[in-house]
């Protein structure tokens, strides 16, 4: 179904997009658009990935940055910039400053993984002050606007700004110089809304017939609720393990292109987004971030709609930490229903720990998490047991010799709120 189509204050129009990619030449990698294979023999599809995960920041990011601070006036220039951002902004606004001799004063939230803080003073180099304050990245954008104002620094937004959703739309350009055929899907993520604006903005002009699918991950469906809601929403909590795509927020400019531009917004579970993770490693070896997942991850919900169609899944980074790698593991295989926890109120007797083993677990059952301590002058004592499976068949017939030996258990996979502390 097609959004409801309003008039912006703001279009990007094709001949700056254009200007736009004059600035980025030299600058960044023109990344191929590549025939994948495996998931075109899976969707019977013929699928492409626009490959920005392969751009010199591993990301499109330097795109947005780059337009926005090559236009900038000797004098802007000269007062320096800022910026708030959780990573690949932050990189592409610190490899453009380099490039440019300009200063950049760059906020993260606290908990940023070092891997990008280092690779954001990587590419930044002498000209990067990097400031590590506050729990998530609407903490560090606020203070970032308020250090912008005091010092008299130009604010570089990493999305809600003219300049660099024109840069972002010189992807969609390289998409179309680079297919040899007509193209009915484009899939994009979406976070604050600068790559799914510019990008979907040349498709409408240059190639209106294509259907484009927005991709927001499940825990933070803020430019989703914006378009049902018919304004712009402030989500008042979000997921943010998809780190790249994870607002409260979107932009103000962003919000009513998209919501003229996106045939359909749709949203991607956070387990599916782990899996896909895994499987474009396991079996392309290509390595995106969680974000950079989304539009590939998408595909099975559209899998009849896809099938003898051309598509592209724009895969928008790989700045992934390795340090994440279990974590994805975790939520890939709770997704897949291969892997439970429960409580289980053990009977505090000598052999029911043994019976458990033998008589409830299934040949192919493993316990990979067990905590369990001997409560005095009870009769059953609570153990926290996580139990992995080979196949998800297993789990009923587990939970059905769990009742008929009389081993009370509570299943925490369905307990939010318990859940939260495991995982």
């Amino acid at each position: 179904m097609k959004y409801m189509q309003t008039t912006t204050t703001y279009i990007p129009q094709l001949k700056d997009i254009q200007q736009a990619r004059q600035r980025l030449n030299g600058v960044v990698t023109q990344t191929p658009l590549m025939a994948n294979l495996t998931y075109s023999e899976k969707y019977q599809a013929n699928v492409l990935f626009k490959r920005e995960d392969l751009q010199v920041v591993r990301s499109y990011k330097i795109r947005g940055a780059h337009n926005k601070i090559s236009g900038l006036s000797a004098d802007e220039k000269k007062r320096g910039v800022v910026c708030a951002s959780a990573g690949n902004h932050a990189q592409g606004v610190a490899y453009s400053c380099h490039i440019l001799q300009v200063y950049a004063t760059i906020y993260m939230p606290a908990p940023t993984p070092k891997q990008k803080v280092d690779q954001v003073r990587f590419f930044g180099k002498e000209h990067v002050e990097v400031v590590l304050i506050g729990d998530t990245f609407d903490d560090a954008y606020h203070l970032a606007k308020e250090y912008s104002s005091k010092e008299n620094s130009l604010f570089i937004h990493p999305f809600d700004d003219k300049e660099v959703i024109e840069g972002q739309g010189t992807v969609g350009l390289e998409i179309l110089d680079s297919s040899k055929t007509r193209i009915d899907y484009l899939f994009l993520p979406v976070g604050g809304g600068g790559l799914a604006s510019g990008v979907s903005s040349v498709f409408k002009l240059l190639s209106p017939d294509t259907k484009i699918i927005g991709v927001e991950p499940e825990g933070a469906p803020a430019m989703l609720k914006s378009i049902e809601a018919g304004e712009n929403q402030t989500l008042t909590s979000i997921d943010k393990f998809v780190d790249g795509a994870a607002v409260q927020r979107v932009g103000e400019k962003t919000f009513e292109i998209c919501r003229e531009n996106l045939d359909q917004v749709v949203t991607v579970s956070e387990g599916l987004i782990c899996s896909t993770i895994l499987d474009l490693y396991n079996r392309e070896a290509i390595v995106v971030e969680p974000a950079g997942a989304l539009s590939v991850a998408v595909l099975e919900q559209f899998s009849d709609e896809v099938k003898g169609k051309n598509v592209v899944c724009v895969l928008s980074g790989s700045n992934n930490d390795i340090s994440r790698t279990e974590e994805i593991r975790e939520r890939s295989l709770l997704h897949k229903g291969l892997k439970h926890y429960f409580i289980v109120r053990f009977p505090q007797r000598a052999g029911a720990l043994k019976e458990f083993l033998v008589e409830v677990l299934g040949p192919d059952d493993d316990i990979v998490h067990f905590e369990y301590t001997k409560k005095t002058s009870r009769e059953k004592g609570p153990a926290l047991i996580g139990i992995e499976h080979q196949s998800k068949d297993d789990f009923e017939p587990l939970r059905e010799r769990m009742a008929a030996k009389n081993f009370a258990a509570e299943y925490l996979n369905e307990m939010p709120d318990l859940f939260g502390y495991i995982i």
